[in-house]
């Protein structure tokens, strides 16, 4: 017996249901990864989740070599390669464990028709979610699109499964098929090599998403609810690369979360440690819009937002991007991102409320953006987040929630921290000013050495005037 062991995106050995699935059956296992960007389309992994890749896909084979095998990298059409490789090899079984994107989904259900029709065992299996989209459901039978109901119901169910613990040694072929090498592929950048920060900042891999697990601990958890929103400490868990790339599932945190509480405290759970639950049920929650609503990345869930009057303004898209829009808060949130492939939640709503609000900028060109940058790049959450922020979404923030984003930062930030980070340009004005340096005296600017319009921007528009617009745009288009 040979398994063919398609590692989809779950690139982990821990809590690996096909993994586990294809040890208990016995045999040979041949364990491939496949990269396959002409399936994904406009979606193919941007640059920063390639530099992710690369280093995930390392660790991985260095996990399998310790346990007497390897991993072969193949670059296609994944069912094409995947029959190329049933018959280079002789397997009669192909095991892989789900993905949940329109595209994942049909070329699944092909491969395991076609699979299946030449006598080839074709299993598949739920490693990303605690609940798969079509077993949660309203008392109708339809899906959520509010989210507090979903949670109520992914909360009374919990997760009950143990977790299984990585496989002491995977059986090797007796040859293996040809691999590509891994460099080949170019992931990570050269010139120029924009992610020595990244590389600094993060640890792809499975040992990584374990470390910053233990490091997120249930003392951190249990202060989550206070400190999740200041972007100027490290109070989040910063696993949701580790999760996009299942280098550690959901189901391990969750339970990883709890246990430690429950240890720590007893009952009843802390509130922060609820609070965080409640964010790993809405990527639950994205996924479940994401299956239900497949058109999620590219079109509104509200239809009337279709006839938005967004605006064509290159300009300011582009000032939004490089941090320059005069406004500390997004500016620092989005040189955050450039230089780490990652931002504060917090700031990701002010950025995003900013883009399509105060610019009136296509919610999708934010969200391609981010696609291209955030390590954590997910076609679900990502959707999800921007098409919230839009008000065009599921259980979507009003329309007239306008971010305004010098008196988010001076509530978020108030100390000024982790715009000083980012933007050294203003390092020296007061904390009176720092989230609106328009606000100075000419002599308090002279002394902070910061010359609006010069070496820092003022700011692109006038955020009062800018809200009003954004308002007046809403109620037309709820008129119409």
């Amino acid at each position: 017996m040979l398994t063919l062991l398609w590692f989809s995106r779950d690139l982990r050995l821990t809590d690996n249901p096909a993994l586990d699935a294809a040890v208990a059956r016995g045999g040979e296992i041949v364990p491939v990864f496949l990269l396959d960007d002409n399936d994904a389309g406009e979606w193919a992994p941007g640059g920063a989740s390639r530099w992710w890749l690369h280093g995930s896909l390392a660790a991985l084979d260095g996990s399998l070599a310790k346990r007497g095998n390897k991993l072969v990298l193949r670059r296609g059409n994944a069912e094409h390669v995947i029959e190329k490789l049933v018959e280079e090899t002789g397997a009669d079984a192909v095991y892989w464990n789900r993905r949940y994107e329109p595209w994942a989904i049909a070329r699944g259900e092909r491969l395991k028709t076609n699979l299946k029709s030449r006598g080839i065992e074709a299993r598949s299996f739920n490693s990303a979610l605690i609940r798969e989209p079509w077993t949660v459901a309203t008392q109708k039978g339809e899906p959520y699109r509010v989210f507090t109901p979903f949670w109520k119901s992914l909360r009374t169910t919990g997760v009950s499964e143990s977790a299984m613990a990585p496989p002491k040694r995977i059986t090797a072929p007796k040859t293996f098929p040809v691999s590509e090498p891994l460099s080949s592929w170019s992931l990570r950048p050269t010139t120029p090599d924009w992610a020595s920060v990244m590389r600094g900042m993060w640890t792809p891999g499975e040992a990584g998403a374990q470390k910053r697990l233990q490091e997120f601990s249930a003392d951190a958890a249990s202060d989550y609810r206070e400190k999740r929103n200041i972007p100027g400490v490290a109070g989040t868990s910063r696993l949701s690369a580790h999760l996009h790339f299942g280098e550690i599932g959901p189901r391990q945190v969750w339970r990883s979360i709890t246990t430690q509480a429950i240890a720590s405290t007893g009952h009843p759970m802390p509130a922060g440690v609820e609070t965080y639950l409640s964010e790993i049920a809405w990527r639950e929650f994205s996924y479940h819009l994401l299956f239900h609503f497949p058109t999620l990345p590219s079109a509104p869930l509200r239809t009337e937002f279709a006839n938005f009057p967004w605006l064509d303004d290159a300009k300011s898209l582009r000032a939004w991007q490089r941090g320059l829009t005069g406004y500390p808060i997004v500016d620092a949130g989005m040189r955050e991102l450039w230089a780490t492939g990652w931002m504060h939640n917090r700031v990701r709503m002010i950025v995003a409320s900013f883009l399509i609000k105060d610019l009136l900028v296509d919610w999708r060109l934010g969200e391609k953006w981010f696609w291209d940058t955030l390590v954590d790049a997910d076609l679900a959450s990502n959707s999800a987040s921007w098409q919230w922020v839009a008000g065009c979404g599921a259980d979507a923030a009003p329309y007239f929630r306008v971010f305004n984003p010098a008196l988010q930062g001076a509530k978020f930030d108030p100390d000024g921290d982790y715009v000083r980070r980012w933007i050294p340009e203003i390092t020296k004005l007061p904390v009176s000013l720092i989230h609106a340096p328009w606000e100075a005296r000419p002599i308090e600017l002279s002394d902070a050495g910061v010359r609006l319009g010069q070496n820092y921007p003022a700011p692109i528009v006038d955020h009062g005037v800018a809200r009003q617009r954004a308002l007046e745009a809403f109620k037309r288009l709820r008129k119409s």
